[in-house]
């Protein structure tokens, strides 16, 4: 029988430390209340986004596409132009020493 008085007495006494804890959390939990500025009661509107915000980068991605195109097409321009040039070159030295053979004769 003194076994179930003692399981009974400990029973009693961690249901005291338990009040005792839930008053120690209730007593913490109204301090932390009275410190904490009371929530403000007015309605704050959703943040505006800036005017363009996909189309600005859809716009930017566009124009960067051209760019590119149109410094792609630049550089062929320049590489058409350079092997024109030296064609023109070569034909014209062929000519100045077919030339210069002639007059030697």
């Amino acid at each position: 029988m003194s076994d179930v008085v003692k399981r009974a007495e400990d029973a009693v006494q961690q249901a005291r430390t338990d009040s005792q804890t839930l008053e120690l959390v209730a007593a913490l939990l109204a301090a932390q209340q009275q410190t904490q500025p009371p929530a403000c009661q007015h309605h704050h509107p959703a943040p505006a986004h800036g005017p363009g915000g996909a189309g600005k980068w859809l716009a930017i991605g566009v124009g960067g596409s051209f760019l590119a195109l149109a410094l792609a097409l630049s550089f062929i321009a320049v590489a058409i132009g350079a092997v024109s040039l030296t064609v023109c070159v070569l034909v014209l030295r062929q000519v100045w020493q077919q030339w210069q053979r002639e007059q030697k004769r």
